[in-house]
């Protein structure tokens, strides 16, 4: 008798659903760091998700070394990643010459506008402060998830407290729908699953944030698109519920399809995705697309994306049902 052995695909995805399993239980609290770093949803989420994915790639690189204290090794590592990237956005300002003033953007949810950690505060600064003051860490934690000593963790707190202050929500604007993004929902709300695949540039790249990435219309169309517009059956099956929790499916419909529809929230626009139950429409999932010209250049949609998708729901005042961390099905798992 013979047996297969695993591809190094199928291996690594097998290891990564392992170490997303082990790591579920801190996903919220990532992401909350996150997003008190970041004061935004979408870098939230993409900085936990690039921490998840830093953070797995360190550990298969630990030798059989398990952190000995799992969420602080987390938020150093997003720490570290944000702080990164606010040092390469300063770097790049630095560079630029001064261009004119950008026209101020859609009202933010109250707790943004209270400006409760500025933009001003320096990076490490806000990390200490939102470690201690949110998440009520010691200073020897805070070090341990800053990489740096408990004295420089006071002297930081010090520092970031004395700059607190309130900032002014700025005005609302209004902007016209792209033409592309009126397309789009035309055609997922037509249920066309060719014409929504057009609309997608040869050279496009189609994301479920954090389960998968096609590259082309084709590969788009038989995985994520079709899953976009035709899911909703699965979910609301039970016999049919692979890659998908069923404990949150109670209550989908199977005969009534999803529909999208264009928001403009914090100066991008993005789609939401309103499934039907049997209490009425809530939204289960969000899509932004990067349009170039009258096509689609870049699709990434949120669906497993809980923390997320709540805090979106809760700024626009919008019921919301969420859909789990998990894209496959545990049980089948070995």
């Amino acid at each position: 008798m013979t047996t297969s052995t695993p591809t190094p695909a199928s291996a690594a995805q097998d290891s990564w659903q392992r170490f997303l399993e082990t790591y579920e239980p801190l996903r919220s609290q990532l992401y909350r760091y996150c997003r008190y770093l970041t004061r935004s949803p979408w870098d939230a989420e993409d900085l936990a998700q690039d921490a998840l994915a830093r953070a797995f790639v360190t550990l298969a690189r630990m030798h059989r070394q398990e952190p000995a204290n799992p969420r602080a090794w987390l938020f150093r590592i997003a720490s570290n990643l944000w702080i990164d990237q606010m040092r390469r956005r300063h770097e790049v300002a630095a560079e630029t010459p001064e261009a004119p003033a950008a026209p101020p953007a859609e009202p933010r949810a109250p707790r943004e506008a209270a400006g409760t950690l500025l933009v001003t505060l320096a990076p490490q600064e806000r990390a200490a402060v939102v470690l201690k003051d949110v998440f009520d860490l010691s200073l020897d934690e805070i070090a341990e998830s800053l990489g740096t000593t408990a004295g420089a963790v006071k002297a930081a707190l010090h520092r970031g407290r004395g700059k607190l202050a309130e900032e002014p929500a700025p005005e609302a604007t209004r902007a016209p729908t792209p033409a592309a993004l009126d397309a789009f929902c035309a055609a997922f709300n037509a249920g066309d699953l060719d014409r929504l695949t057009s609309l997608l540039l040869d050279t496009a790249v189609v994301e479920v944030v954090g389960a998968t990435t096609q590259y082309g219309p084709a590969a788009a169309k038989r995985t994520v698109l079709l899953g976009m517009l035709f899911g909703f059956r699965r979910l609301a099956d039970p016999q049919v519920r692979a890659l998908f929790d069923a404990r949150f499916a109670d209550g989908a419909l199977p005969d009534a399809a999803p529909r999208v529809e264009a928001r403009r929230h914090r100066g991008r626009w993005f789609l939401l995705h309103w499934y039907q139950h049997t209490d009425g429409e809530a939204v289960r999932a969000v899509t932004t697309l990067e349009l170039d010209g009258d096509r689609v250049a870049r699709l990434a949609n949120y669906f497993y994306n809980p923390d997320f998708l709540v805090d979106i729901a809760g700024e626009l005042g919008v019921p919301v049902r969420v859909n789990g961390h998990r894209w496959w099905a545990p049980e089948v798992r070995s």
